[in-house]
């Protein structure tokens, strides 16, 4: 009788102890998102450099900066169900371990090739970390009142990793070489990796069956597949391979689809997209980023090319939406409690399109309050509108299959924004490419090549010289504006679409647990508490 309760006593003891190191491992957790946060936006104001050291070639260009997001993108259903069967932990601290050499490779590359090689082992790094992240949070915060904070400031530092990483880029590259970019990572992983082991849980779904090593390389050759035929229809490439990538990469997709459901123990259970708040989830991520990832892209193109700020003036005219964005993620767990995810998501939706309709406003003159204003609310309204989704996404899926549904959130993010490139981009050049046709005094052949892009209208402009050369300039202008105006009215459309389609999200916030064992709701059993934690 004694012996029991000492052993009872001494759980709790444990739970406790761990319970009261939870908020220590979401700092780490934040820390490692923050990395992967930071090196997908980082290098883009080092290209230059980066070009005029190593002479790329365009494709070997193209390359160096889409080869990161590529892999990183189609690895991330592979790595987040492996961290299911082998561990989450493991499976986060080898990604560490990637990333860490992956940056000093990068930094000290002499090639382009090598170059090309270490972002996409960076990218393989990132694809372990992600997923890793959130399943791990999942598991230390079984109460979704304390989850739902927890995924608050997690996004809430992917958003300051966004934004930071070309201010932080920048300031480096007036100080150093552009190799700096990537060395910042490698004191942080040394950090990172003898305090996740230390702190961080083990933990791991319920290892029935064999794990599906066809189907996980047959998903990511499909997102592979899928993700670069979208990224060369952004670039306006419409050509075999475009087109092969995107046909083969649909049918590798349907085919792993068509495996899983045959399969007694499939690698990613499908049955969680039977679940109305799941795929509604799903579907409000993968909306948000398809109206709002170009339309980003083609704003910091505007804060440059329309208004000649620097990029890192840019950078900080775009700051006030990365604080707003940082105040919608700390509030979220409040808001979402008061309001539940339906309105939450919907009303989020609806914040940001009438930023993005208020921002229709900007013109060829520079108009700050404007800019700031509506940044402002397009930050609040996206963050409010991607929290609430990935928190309903996340507490839908069962215990054992978080690292598969971490991975389905973050591969609908970055589809999301791959799709918004190409979609926008392609709004933005239809817009924009008319108004260059019969410019007074421009050869048919300059305006054509002006139609490509506004940068590309500069150069012509600047060779052709004279009043021919000023008209040119100005048309290239007004179009660019013209085509931004258009672009912002259809991401609005896009934005209605997904508050209606938030509307088929929970109305209240429930904090019951999917297939909550005997712990009760929302608290995992007394043996599961034991396992997880003593594996800490």
């Amino acid at each position: 009788m004694s012996g029991t309760t000492t052993a009872a006593a001494a759980l709790r003891r444990r739970a406790a102890g761990a319970g009261a190191n939870r908020w220590v491992v979401l700092f780490v957790l934040c820390v490692s998102l923050l990395l992967v946060a930071l090196d997908a936006t980082v290098l883009h104001v080092a290209v230059p450099a980066v070009t005029e050291d190593l002479k790329p070639g365009a494709i070997e260009l193209l390359w160096i900066v889409d080869v990161y997001p590529l892999v990183c993108a189609s690895l991330l259903i592979l790595f987040g169900t492996l961290g299911d069967r082998v561990g989450r932990r493991r499976i986060l601290l080898l990604g560490y371990g990637l990333f860490g050499v992956a940056s000093a490779m990068a930094a000290l590359a002499e090639t382009a090739q090598v170059l090309i090689v270490a972002r996409a082992l960076l990218g393989v790094g990132g694809a372990m970390i992600m997923p890793a992240t959130l399943s791990i949070l999942r598991q230390v915060f079984p109460d979704r009142r304390e989850r739902a904070l927890a995924i608050g400031m997690w996004s809430a530092v992917a958003a300051v990793g966004a934004a930071i990483g070309p201010l932080l880029g920048g300031f480096l590259l007036e100080h150093f070489w552009w190799g700096s970019v990537f060395l910042v990572n490698i004191p942080l992983m040394l950090v990172s990796l003898p305090i996740g082991r230390l702190l961080l849980p083990e933990s791991r779904g319920d290892g029935k069956g064999p794990w599906d090593v066809v189907g996980a390389l047959m998903a990511a050759a499909g997102l592979f597949c899928l993700v670069l035929g979208v990224k060369r229809l952004g670039g306006g490439e419409l050509g075999p391979f475009t087109v092969a990538p995107l046909v083969l990469g649909a049918v590798l997709i349907v085919l792993f689809v068509r495996r899983q459901r045959r399969l007694t123990h499939p690698l990613v259970d499908l049955r969680m997209f039977a679940r109305p708040a799941f795929s509604t989830s799903v579907g409000c991520i993968v909306l948000a980023m398809l109206a709002l990832v170009g339309l980003e892209l083609i704003a910091a193109q505007y804060l440059q090319l329309v208004l000649g700020l620097s990029p890192l003036q840019t950078g900080l005219r775009l700051l006030p939406l990365t604080i707003a964005a940082m105040a919608a993620g700390l509030a979220g767990a409040r808001l979402l409690r008061r309001f539940g995810p339906r309105r939450m998501v919907s009303c989020g939706f609806l914040l940001t399109a009438v930023a993005v309709v208020l921002l229709t406003a900007m013109g060829g003159e520079d108009n700050a309050g404007l800019l700031v204003f509506g940044f402002v609310l397009l930050g609040f309204g996206l963050e409010t509108t991607l929290f609430g989704a990935y928190e309903s996404m996340l507490s839908e899926s069962p215990p054992e299959q978080a690292g598969g549904a971490a991975a389905i959130g973050e591969t609908s993010y970055q589809l999301g924004a791959g799709i918004g490139i190409a979609l926008l981009g392609t709004v933005m050049n239809a817009a924009y490419a008319p108004g260059l046709a019969s410019v007074p005094g421009v050869p048919a052949s300059a305006s054509a090549s002006a139609g490509h892009s506004l940068g590309e209208a500069y150069d012509v402009a600047g060779q052709l010289g004279g009043p021919a050369g000023v008209a040119l300039r100005r048309a290239a202008q007004d179009s660019f504006v013209h085509g931004l105006h258009v672009t912002l009215l259809v991401s609005a459309g896009l934005l209605l679409l997904g508050a209606v389609m938030a509307l088929r999200l929970p109305r209240v916030m429930q904090c019951g647990e999917p297939g909550a064992g005997a712990g009760g709701v929302g608290v995992p059993a007394p043996r599961e508490v034991a396992e997880s934690r003593v594996s800490a």
